[in-house]
């Protein structure tokens, strides 16, 4: 068995990050956090998706 990291299992932590987004309502950018999400009690689904979905 390797000893390069898999990634997380069920049941971990997600790590602390910030990420910058868009809002198509607010047609402006903000920043999301995974700290203050995780101090707030709110549950978040993380997808990542390997393909470009930039609205360029």
């Amino acid at each position: 068995m390797s000893d390069t990291p898999t990634g997380l299992r069920l049941g971990q932590s997600v790590p602390d990050f910030e990420i910058d987004t868009f809002e198509p309502t607010k047609k402006d950018f903000g920043t999301f956090s995974m700290a203050e999400q995780k101090k707030n009690g709110r549950w978040t689904i993380l997808f990542f998706y390997r393909a470009d979905f930039t609205f360029v």
